[in-house]
């Protein structure tokens, strides 16, 4: 199956049909507009539960893993968040799709290291959540590679792109980046901290840039620095963006797939149905 769609996305390859998604939603507008768009664009018949009772007994009569679940904050039977709860506590990936949304909603819902957040406030809402689903059913197609001296550091950013469905490597340093990126050819992003002993980051960019080009691979700079001038060093040695910490979930995961979406328009452009090959990186 290919898909061609939603924000230029292109992707090809298996199937998505064999995927299994809960739909924890009590509006039959919205259960009929989410039905109908999944099938359409993925092949994939989703299970309605349209109270906290039908959710759990769809989890129950299946042994079949969820791959995902959408769900509203709240639903008939569980009017505190005790769905939310639920799925959180049976560690199933989930979409929260909700029209009750503020600054504290959102600070709790990504605490429960939900997989994204969509609300239901304007007309693009159900295309936003198809992206979404989208995204993380075909993320596992792309390999990160993260490279930070710090083991917190790692640990974090490791953590948000798995949640995201993401392959992730570690590096502790730009050397043990470099031995990585020999043995696997298939990385198509890597984030590196720019301060790092040895071989910093714009060092590192360097050494990656003199054998893959950004049509091949595209790296993220990250720094705690307060020198804004970073931003302009690192893309002048050969970087594609740079985010300056503390940055906040949502806008990490936009930059990660903006540039990956740049990969996959050229690798689409090109006829070139996997990452080419790569040289050594020495």
């Amino acid at each position: 199956m290919a898909f061609l769609g939603i924000s230029g996305m292109q992707y090809a390859g298996e199937s998505l049909a064999g995927s299994r998604i809960l739909l924890a939603e009590d509006s039959n507008v919205f259960t009929s507009m989410i039905g109908t768009r999944m099938k359409e664009l993925f092949g994939i018949e989703v299970e309605i539960c349209r109270n906290f009772e039908e959710l759990q007994l769809a989890y129950d009569r299946s042994t079949d893993p969820v791959t995902l679940a959408i769900s509203n904050i709240n639903l008939p039977g569980a009017e505190n968040g005790e769905a939310l709860e639920y799925l959180v506590d049976l560690s199933i990936p989930t979409i929260v799709f909700t029209g009750t949304f503020h600054a504290e909603t959102r600070d709790k819902l990504l605490a429960k290291d939900i997989v994204d957040y969509i609300l239901k406030d304007n007309v693009f809402a159900v295309e936003m959540l198809a992206e979404s689903v989208c995204r993380f059913l075909t993320n596992h197609r792309h390999h990160v590679l993260i490279v930070d001296d710090s083991p917190t550091a790692r640990a974090l950013l490791s953590s948000r792109l798995k949640r995201y469905n993401f392959r992730v490597s570690v590096a502790e340093n730009g050397a043990k980046a470099l031995e990585i990126l020999k043995k696997s050819p298939d990385i198509g992003l890597v984030v590196t901290d720019y301060n790092m002993p040895d071989i910093d980051g714009f060092e590192l960019t360097r050494r990656i840039r003199s054998v893959r080009g950004s049509h091949e691979l595209r790296i993220i700079g990250v720094s705690s620095s307060s020198d804004r001038l970073l931003t302009a060093r690192f893309l002048k040695a050969g970087g594609n963006d740079f985010m300056l910490r503390p940055f906040i979930d949502e806008e990490f995961y936009c930059r990660v797939n903006q540039n990956l979406d740049t990969l996959i328009q050229i690798w689409s452009h090109s006829s070139k149905k996997a990452a080419p090959a790569v040289k050594n990186v020495a």
